[in-house]
């Protein structure tokens, strides 16, 4: 973003790269976490928890043991697609696709408040049938972290629950903090990448999600990214949407008059109006 600090520089990518401290001490709680696994697959989205668990997990049984699955579907953004696919190259590990149809559950679709529940059963059970047994992986691993399971019930957990999915990070006591600390120094290019829940995550629960809500989201999301701007959120009203900045973000606009371009990336996506928060979007 120009005008912002310019983010240092991180490591060059290695997972066995030496750690001291209680760096090193999370990572030997994760090896804990992974005893007598041979062999595991991650849930994965090229997001910092996930992309961290593939890393560490490489760090413990080899890039060869390690297999990152992608769930594929509307809600998921291209560019975060081709982040994922750039992520699991640098780590050396295989990267399987999987396309997911949670759009087909008309419980999904109605957003209720447990959508994550039905995507992340829909997400877990395809992985399952069509990536860990077809790999020979003995376990399905996720990216939660400590803060992620202190948080309480959260659907989509439950699910990971229900079905045997594991959660290195959150048993071995690493929070968000030590992830990204951890991510650092094993040069994980993504160490510093805003966190980016799905698409669907914009549609206020009780509103329908559907294929033509998410493909605004993406377009205008994705205008605003060609402005440099890192933390945001477009949140879809329907016809009508708001967008919300991280406050680096918004200082720029507004110290930059740069609302104007703001609100027309949202009418260029097909908004009819477009208003910009003025708050800023806390950074996770």
């Amino acid at each position: 973003m120009s005008g912002a600090p310019p983010a240092e520089a991180s490591r060059t990518l290695d997972p066995r790269a030496a750690l001291t401290g209680e760096l090193a001490a999370a990572a030997e709680r994760f090896r804990a976490a992974l005893a007598g696994a041979s062999s595991v697959a991650v849930a994965f989205s090229g997001g910092v928890d996930s992309s961290l668990t593939c890393a560490l997990a490489v760090r413990c049984l080899g890039a060869e043991a390690v297999v990152a699955v992608l769930g594929v579907s509307p809600s998921l953004a291209a560019a975060e697609r081709e982040q994922a696919r750039r992520t699991a190259a640098g780590l050396g590990v295989r990267l399987v696709e999987v396309t997911t149809y949670e759009m087909d559950d008309p419980r999904y679709v109605a957003n209720a408040g447990n959508r994550c529940y039905f995507c992340k059963h829909e997400l877990y059970t395809r992985t399952f049938a069509e990536a860990v047994a077809g790999t020979g992986s003995e376990l399905l691993l996720n990216g939660d972290t400590a803060d992620d399971r202190a948080a309480g019930d959260r659907p989509g957990a439950r699910a990971a629950v229900e079905l045997g999915v594991r959660s290195p990070l959150a048993e071995a006591g690493i929070d968000k903090a030590t992830v990204r600390a951890l991510a650092r120094a094993l040069g994980l290019p993504v160490w510093d990448k805003p966190s980016a829940p799905c698409l669907a995550s914009r549609i206020p629960v009780n509103t329908p999600v559907t294929i033509e809500g998410l493909g605004r989201v993406e377009r205008a999301e994705a205008d605003l990214r060609g402005l440099g701007l890192r933390v945001l959120r477009v949140r879809h009203h329907g016809a009508t949407a708001r967008v919300e900045l991280g406050p680096e973000e918004l200082r720029f606009v507004r110290e930059h008059d740069l609302v104007g371009r703001v609100l027309a990336a949202g009418r260029a996506a097909g908004y009819s109006g477009v208003e910009l928060a003025p708050t800023p979007l806390r950074r996770t």
